[in-house]
């Protein structure tokens, strides 16, 4: 489906109830697609199908054409905006991966009574890779079955994976790949040149359920940069997992699932509109 904001033909994926049901918008990284949310996220909420579920593809990403005028991380987050206010009538939680997870940041500090919960997977919190502090990267684990299948110079050329087994490079081939494939080289390289956005992040503590879920191997975005900011985030769970680079997801699913669980019972128990409510506890099912 596609939705015009701000100029652009956006993109999105929608699961369950209509408008009117407790909603997440999912914001994922660069330069992928809505499928490296869809994977991970999908089973949780298959737990939960009270929730409606929009995952956006960014500009210049997945199926979502970037005009030119589309050149810079403030334009991105323009559209996502405006993407959300015609898709979303009122509250919604906010759910970033990587640059999805800056623009998350971006959403909570312009709406804090409005974005009810904020959930960031491995989030670039230092927009320029120079400035980050991040480990080197290694890989953990090479499965010798994975390199008789696949080859070891296909493996040295991954960059990320730091679990490389056939289940992961499997969900690798499914939920990043093709994002990776479908990406607009010119666009998403005009964004990069403009790279770090001019919005606030972190004005004033953000006072609502907040996941930090990061990986201790995470060669791109790291995890200690995320720790400096905690304390603008009160109510948040901070979560670093061993045998995890920045595809977290996929190398500690159930860690991962847990700990979302988790942070959408705590955004439930708020009752501000987004989960179980006095008005829509009755939507969500007993579990």
């Amino acid at each position: 489906m596609f939705i015009e904001a701000a100029g652009t033909q956006v993109h999105y994926v929608e699961h369950g109830p209509g408008t009117g049901a407790p909603t997440a918008v999912f914001l994922h990284g660069f330069p992928v697609d809505h499928r490296i949310m869809t994977g991970p996220f999908e089973p949780v909420f298959a737990r939960r199908p009270g929730w409606r579920r929009l995952y956006l593809d960014l500009p210049g990403m997945g199926a979502t054409v970037a005009p030119p005028e589309v050149a810079s991380t403030d334009a991105v987050f323009d559209v996502v905006r405006a993407a959300i206010d015609a898709l979303v009538p009122g509250p919604y939680v906010a759910v970033g991966e990587s640059y999805g997870g800056y623009l998350a940041r971006g959403l909570a500090a312009a709406e804090p009574d409005r974005v009810q919960g904020i959930g960031l997977v491995c989030p670039m919190i230092v927009a320029e890779h120079a400035e980050r502090d991040a480990p080197p990267y290694r890989v953990l684990v090479r499965d010798p079955e994975l390199v008789a299948q696949v080859g070891a110079e296909v493996l040295d050329a991954d960059d990320v994976g730091v679990i490389q087994t056939p289940p992961t490079w499997q969900r690798t081939l499914e939920e990043v790949l093709p994002g990776l494939t479908a990406a607009d080289a010119e666009a998403t390289a005009r964004i990069r040149a403009d790279w770090t956005g001019t919005f606030p992040l972190e004005p004033r503590p953000y006072q609502r359920p907040t996941l930090f879920l990061l990986g201790r191997q995470d060669a791109s975005t790291g995890y200690a940069d995320a720790w400096r900011i905690l304390e603008h985030y009160p109510r948040a769970s901070f979560a670093v997992l061993d045998r995890a680079g920045h595809n977290l997801q996929i190398e500690q699913p159930a860690l991962f699932e847990a700990l979302v669980d988790e942070w959408l019972d705590r955004v439930e128990e708020a009752g501000t509109g987004v989960g179980a409510g006095p008005a829509q506890a009755a939507a969500l099912p007993a579990r």
